[in-house]
């Protein structure tokens, strides 16, 4: 009973905002320890990347060169 009752808990704790917010601040450590090690041993820091492009509505998509209208 007393594991039905844990597994239910860290379930509903996984499903929250707080952990996502937990989990990210996280990863971001690890891979800034990671990058430390990486450029201490003599590696070339890795370049800057778009990590995604915003695109308004009812403008022109640039990728296609389209206007961003559905089709007909």
């Amino acid at each position: 009973m007393m594991s039905n009752d844990f597994e239910k808990a860290f379930g509903s704790f996984l499903e929250r905002k707080e952990y996502d917010e937990a989990e990210s601040a996280l990863f971001a450590m690890v891979r800034t320890a990671f990058l430390a090690g990486w450029k201490a041993a003599g590696g070339e820091p890795p370049s800057p990347q778009k990590l995604f492009e915003l695109i308004r509505c009812g403008t022109n998509d640039p990728r296609v060169n389209k206007p961003d209208t559905p089709p007909d």
